[in-house]
C-alpha cells in the first residue's frame, strides 16, 4: 500500500467537495487524463464578507498542503507587480523560470521549459536595445535586437561561468548521447589497441569535446532544428503577427529559409514586446499570451507520449498550479483569462490543472451570471461533480462563442455560505503518496546509465573473451576459424584455420630452411602462400586445399616446427607451379591449418577444416597430417563423414588406410618399413651366433599421444622373432618432466650391464632422442666396445648427423627413408625449387647452387618432406580439376583413386589398383645405412623403391657389406 503523506480534518462541506475534486482530478489522470480545467472557487453570495473570503481562500490552502507532499508537481503563486500585466507576467516566469515545489521528490525530472527560454532570451535582448540611448528606426532597432540574439545565442543568460572543467564534465557524462558514445568508443578501442593509445586518444578526444561544449554554448549548432525555435517559427500564434515579415517557409531541410522565418518572427516578437514595455495594453496582453502558450507547450511536452525517455509513463498526475487569492490588482484574473484564450486557440489538451478563490465581490471578466445549480445526482451529492461533467460537456457546444460568452475553461464552483459555515470536523481528509511507475526505474537515467555500463563493460569483457577465445577475436570481424589453446607446457597456441589475414601461425617465426634454402623463413613461406591466394582474381576457378601441419612450436625451440616449415614450402611449391608457372585455368588455393606442436591439437584443428568447408565449397580435401598419434584415427574419420578426403604425407601409421576409405598415405608405413628392415635384419641373424636383440621405446602414458614409437615398438617387435632374433626383456624409457631430453641412462645401463650385451637394438623413438641414444651406447661401459646394429623407423630421416647427431663408432644404423628421391625421376623440380625460393629472399641475395648429380641429397631436401607434401598437393589438385573444371570434394575423393602422376621427385604417385579398407602397397621406400668409419657419419643407400612401384624388395636387392 502505498504511504500516507497528509491528515486533515474538513473544516465545512465546501472544503470538503472541492478536496474531492480536485483529488479525483488529480489521481484520475494516469487513468483516463481527464480535460484539467482552471478551477475558481467562489462565495456564492456577493455580500459574503472577508470572513467568508478567507475561508474559500483556506480552502485553496488546504488543497495545497495536502499535494505538496505526495509528488505531485505544484507551485503555489502571489502575483506582485507595478501592474496587474507585470504582476501576471511575473507568475508566468516563476513557473517557467523557477523550481516547483516537489523539484526533489517528484515522479521524474524537473520540468524543462525551452520556449519559455526562447522568449526570455528575446526580453533580454529587447530590454538591453531599448535601454540604449539611440534607438533609430524601427528597422535598426530590430537588426541591433537579433544581434543582441546572436550574441546571447538565442538563450536566456544564466548566473554562473562556462570553465573548461564544467564543459569537460558535462561533455562525458554517460546519460547523455555523446557521453555514451565516448565511452563505448573508448571500451571498444582499449580492447583493440591496449591502454597507452586509448589514453592518448581519449585525452585528445576530452579536450576536443571540451572545446567543442564551449564554441556550442556560444553558438548552437542546428538552431533552427531544436523544437523551440521550430515551436516560433511555426505557431499559428504568430502568423497574424508577423505578416509584414517574410514569415513563411520554415523547413527542417533549409537552414538558411528557417532561419529567415525565425528571424522575422522574434523580430516581430521582439517589437511587441517593446511596445509591451511602453504601456501598449494590446501588445500586453499579446505579450502576456504568448508567454502563457509557451508555458502551456512546454508542459505538454513534457507529458508527451512516444518520448525516447517514456516521460509520460513517469508522469502521471499533472502539474497544479494554485491561486489562493486571484483579483485584478495581482494579476490573478489576467492569468486565468490568458490561460482560457490560449486554450480556446489551441487544438492541443495540456495538463496544466489550476486552483483558484476570488473574492466574493469580484466577477470575472466577460463572465455572464451562473446557469441554474445543476440537480444533485449519486455522482456528487455536493454538486461539485455534476459541475464539473456539465464544464466538460459544454466545452464543444455550450460555451462556444456563438452560445455565450464565457470563460470556456473555467470552471467555476460557487460555494453556498451555509456549505462555507456548516462545520463537520469529524470527516477526515487523506492523500497518499503517488507511486513511482516501474517505467521511472526501468527508463531512468541510473538505470540506463547502468545498463549502458553494464553493457559497456559486458561488451569489453565479451571483447576479452573473444581475444582470448580467438586467434583473431576484435568486437567486430572476428575469425572464429582459429582458437587459442594451452600448449605442451603451458604454452598458448593458436589452432585451427587461418581464414582471416591477421591470423599467421608462422608470424615471427625466424626459423630457416636448410643447406641451399637457407634464408628463406617460415614467416616468408607464410607470407607467399597467402600473396599466391591473393592474385586469384574474384570470379576465377579456383580449388582449395587445406594444409594441416605443425605450424607452432616451443617457444624455447624453434625446431619443433622444422617438419611444418618444409611441408609447407612442399605445398607452397606446388602452387606456384599451377598459379604462375603453368598458369593453369583452375587456381590452387592454398588454406593453412594448425595441428599444433607435434599436431597434438589436430582434432580440434579438423573440426575447425569442417567448419570452413561447409562454408566454402571450394574446399575438396586435406593436405598434411603427417605425424600419427592417437588422435590420428579419429582426425580421419571426422573427415571422412564430412565428405573430405585426405593425402597424407609422413603419416606411417598401418591401420588408417584400412579403417577410412576417404585415407589416401604417400609414406611407407610402419610394417612396410619393419618388413624391409627385416631384410637387413636377416642377414645380419644369420651371420651371428645365437643372435639376440632388444626394443627400446619410449614409455607409453607421457602424454603426448605419439602412437608412432607405439607402433614401432609393435612392428619392431615382430620384425625382430620373424628375423631370428632372441629378444631380451622389453624396455622403455621416459622423458624430462619438462618433455625435453630422454632419460636414456638407466634403460641403457640394463641393456649393457647385461650377462649378454644384445647384437641388435630396434629402436622406437623418436629422432630427438637419437642423440642421447648414440652418446649412451658410445660411453656405457659394455656397449661402447661391441658392435651393435640399431634398426629404427622413418622419423630418423630428419636427422642431420653433423656435430649434433653423432654416431658411436661401432654402431650401424638403419632406417627406412619415406622419399625415395634416388629412385625416381623429376630433376627439373629441384632446379625449379630453388628458384622459386630465390625470389622469396630479399633483392640482391642469392641461393647457393644444388650438387649437379644428386641436388635431393642436398640438405634442403634430405629429410624428404618437402617433396612429399609437393606430392601430395600435386595429386589432391590433379584429382580436383579433372578436364580443367573444378570438382567437388566428392568427386575429388572418387578421382583420387585414378590419379597417377609420372616423373614425379619419389617415382609415380598413383593410388591406381587400391580399393578401400584395404593397405595401399604403392609407396616408395629407401632403406638408409649410418655408419661412421671416420670422423664424420656416412651415409648410403642400401636399397629401396619408387613410388608406384609394387614390386617387393628381396634380400637380393638390400644385400648386407
Amino acid at each position: 500500500m502505498t504511504r500516507e503523506v497528509w491528515r486533515d480534518s474538513a473544516t465545512n462541506e465546501a472544503a470538503s467537495a472541492v478536496f474531492h475534486l480536485m483529488q479525483e482530478l488529480i489521481d484520475q489522470y494516469r487513468v483516463n487524463r481527464p480535460v484539467m480545467p482552471l478551477v475558481v472557487a467562489q462565495a456564492e453570495d456577493a455580500s459574503a464578507g472577508p470572513e467568508i473570503d478567507d475561508r474559500v481562500e483556506q480552502i485553496v490552502h488546504q488543497v495545497h498542503r495536502a499535494n505538496r507532499l505526495r509528488r505531485v508537481p505544484v507551485k503555489l503563486l502571489d502575483g506582485q507587480g507595478a501592474s496587474p500585466y507585470d504582476a501576471a507576467l511575473s507568475m508566468v516566469r516563476t513557473l517557467t523560470e523557477r523550481p516547483w515545489e516537489t523539484r526533489r521528490t517528484s515522479q521524474y525530472k524537473p520540468f524543462t521549459f525551452p520556449r519559455s527560454r526562447l522568449l526570455a532570451a528575446i526580453e533580454q535582448a529587447t530590454a538591453a536595445v531599448v535601454a540604449q540611448p539611440d534607438r533609430g528606426s524601427a528597422r535598426e532597432r530590430d537588426e541591433r535586437i537579433l544581434e543582441q540574439l546572436g550574441s546571447l545565442r538565442w538563450r536566456a543568460s544564466r548566473s554562473g561561468r562556462n570553465t573548461w572543467w564544467d564543459s569537460l564534465r558535462a561533455s562525458v557524462r554517460p546519460e547523455t548521447f555523446l557521453g555514451a558514445v565516448f565511452i563505448a568508443v573508448l571500451s571498444v578501442l582499449l580492447g583493440e589497441i591496449g591502454w597507452v593509445l586509448t589514453t592518448l586518444i581519449a585525452t585528445a578526444a576530452l579536450l576536443g569535446l571540451a572545446v567543442v561544449r564551449l564554441m556550442t554554448r556560444a553558438a548552437p549548432p542546428l538552431l533552427w532544428l531544436r523544437p523551440a525555435s521550430r515551436w516560433l517559427a511555426t505557431t499559428s500564434s504568430l502568423a497574424a503577427s508577423s505578416t509584414a515579415y517574410p514569415s513563411d517557409g520554415w523547413s527542417r531541410f533549409s537552414p538558411s529559409g528557417s532561419w529567415r522565418v525565425i528571424r522575422a518572427r522574434a523580430a516581430a516578437v521582439a517589437e511587441r514586446v517593446a511596445d509591451a514595455g511602453s504601456g501598449d495594453e494590446h501588445a500586453r496582453q499579446f505579450h502576456l499570451e504568448l508567454r502563457v502558450q509557451a508555458l502551456l507547450e512546454d508542459l505538454l511536452d513534457s507529458y508527451r507520449a512516444h518520448a525516447l525517455d517514456w516521460r509520460r509513463g513517469k508522469r502521471t498526475v499533472p502539474p497544479v498550479v494554485f491561486l489562493p487569492t486571484a483579483t485584478q490588482d495581482n494579476g490573478g484574473i489576467l492569468l486565468i483569462n490568458a490561460i482560457n484564450n490560449v486554450r480556446s486557440r489551441r487544438s492541443e489538451v495540456d495538463p496544466l490543472l489550476l486552483l483558484a478563490s476570488l473574492p466574493a465581490d469580484r466577477i470575472m471578466r466577460h463572465t455572464p451570471p451562473l446557469p441554474p445549480e445543476p440537480p444533485a445526482d449519486g455522482r456528487s451529492g455536493s454538486g461539485a461533480r455534476a459541475r464539473y461533467e456539465s464544464w466538460v460537456e459544454d466545452l464543444s457546444v455550450g460555451q462556444a462563442p456563438a452560445a455565450a460568452v464565457a470563460l470556456a475553461w473555467v470552471l467555476r464552483l460557487p460555494l453556498p455560505t451555509e456549505q462555507l459555515t456548516h462545520e463537520h470536523a469529524h470527516v477526515q481528509l487523506v492523500t497518499h503518496r503517488v507511486r513511482r511507475t516501474w517505467v521511472r526505474w526501468v527508463m531512468s537515467g541510473r538505470t540506463v546509465t547502468l545498463v549502458l555500463v553494464a553493457a559497456l563493460l559486458g561488451t569489453f569483457l565479451w571483447s576479452e573473451q573473444w581475444k582470448e577465445t580467438y586467434c583473431y577475436g576484435p568486437l567486430v570481424g572476428r575469425s572464429t576459424d582459429a582458437v587459442r589453446l594451452d600448449g605442451p607446457g603451458g604454452a598458448e597456441e593458436c589452432i585451427g584455420v587461418a581464414t582471416a589475414s591477421e591470423v599467421r601461425f608462422a608470424e615471427g617465426n625466424t626459423l630457416q630452411l636448410n643447406g641451399a634454402g637457407e634464408g628463406v623463413t617460415f614467416e616468408r613461406i607464410e607470407q607467399a602462400v597467402r600473396e599466391q591466394n591473393a592474385g586469384i582474381k574474384p570470379g576465377e576457378p579456383r580449388v582449395t586445399v587445406v594444409y594441416a601441419g605443425p605450424l607452432t612450436g616451443s617457444d624455447s625451440n624453434k625446431e619443433d616446427t622444422r617438419k611444418g616449415l618444409e611441408e609447407l614450402t612442399g605445398v607452397y611449391l606446388h602452387q606456384r607451379f599451377v598459379n604462375d608457372t603453368a598458369n593453369r585455368s583452375v587456381k590452387l588455393r592454398v588454406l593453412t591449418a594448425n595441428g599444433g606442436q607435434d599436431m597434438l591439437r589436430q582434432t580440434t584443428a579438423v573440426r575447425k577444416i569442417i567448419e570452413v568447408a561447409r562454408r566454402d565449397p571450394s574446399v575438396v580435401g586435406v593436405v598434411g597430417l603427417g605425424r600419427n598419434t592417437t588422435d590420428s584415427a579419429a582426425a580421419t574419420g571426422l573427415l571422412q563423414r564430412a565428405g573430405l578426403p585426405v593425402v597424407d604425407t609422413t603419416n606411417s601409421g598401418s591401420d588408417l588406410a584400412r579403417l577410412y576409405p576417404n585415407y589416401f598415405g604417400l609414406a611407407a608405413t610402419d610394417e612396410e618399413q619393419a618388413d624391409a628392415v627385416g631384410l637387413i635384419a636377416r642377414q645380419l641373424a644369420d651371420r651371428l651366433d645365437r643372435p639376440q636383440a632388444v626394443v627400446l621405446s619410449r614409455k607409453v602414458g607421457n602424454e603426448d599421444k605419439d602412437r608412432y614409437t607405439t607402433e614401432q615398438r609393435r612392428v619392431g617387435l615382430e620384425m625382430l622373432k620373424e628375423s631370428g632374433f632372441a629378444l631380451a626383456a622389453d624396455t622403455r624409457y621416459s622423458l624430462s618432466k619438462d618433455g625435453g631430453s630422454a632419460n636414456l641412462d638407466a634403460p641403457l645401463h640394463t641393456i649393457c650391464g647385461a650377462e649378454r650385451i644384445p647384437d641388435a637394438l630396434y629402436f622406437a623413438g623418436r629422432v630427438e632422442d637419437v642423440n642421447t641414444l648414440m652418446s649412451g651406447l658410445g660411453q656405457t661401459s659394455g656397449c661402447s666396445d661391441k658392435k651393435i646394429t640399431v634398426f629404427t623407423g622413418d622419423d630418423l630421416t630428419k636427422a642431420r648427423f653433423d656435430d649434433s647427431t653423432k654416431l658411436a663408432d661401432k654402431v650401424t644404423l638403419y632406417y627406412g627413408a619415406l622419399a625415395p628421391m634416388s629412385q625416381g625421376g623429376g630433376r627439373a623440380f629441384y632446379d625449379d625449387s630453388r628458384k622459386a625460393l630465390q625470389a622469396l629472399l630479399p633483392e640482391g641475395q642469392q641461393l647457393p647452387a644444388l650438387p649437379k648429380e644428386r641436388p635431393y641429397e642436398d640438405m634442403m631436401y634430405a629429410s624428404g618432406q618437402t617433396v612429399i607434401s609437393y606430392q601430395a598437393t600435386a595429386a589432391l589438385y590433379a584429382a580436383a580439376t579433372r578436364g580443367d573444371t573444378p570438382q567437388s570434394a566428392a568427386e575429388t575423393w572418387a578421382t583420387l583413386y585414378s590419379v597417377a602422376l609420372h616423373d614425379m621427385p619419389t617415382g609415380t604417385i598413383t593410388f591406381r589398383g587400391t580399393t578401400p579398407y584395404a593397405d595401399q602397397k604403392v609407396h616408395g621406400l629407401n632403406i638408409v645405412e649410418v655408419t661412421r668409419p671416420g670422423p664424420d657419419a656416412q651415409s648410403r643407400v642400401v636399397c629401396g623403391r619408387a613410388a608406384g612401384d609394387r614390386k617387393p624388395l628381396t634380400r637380393a636387392d638390400c644385400p648386407l657389406p
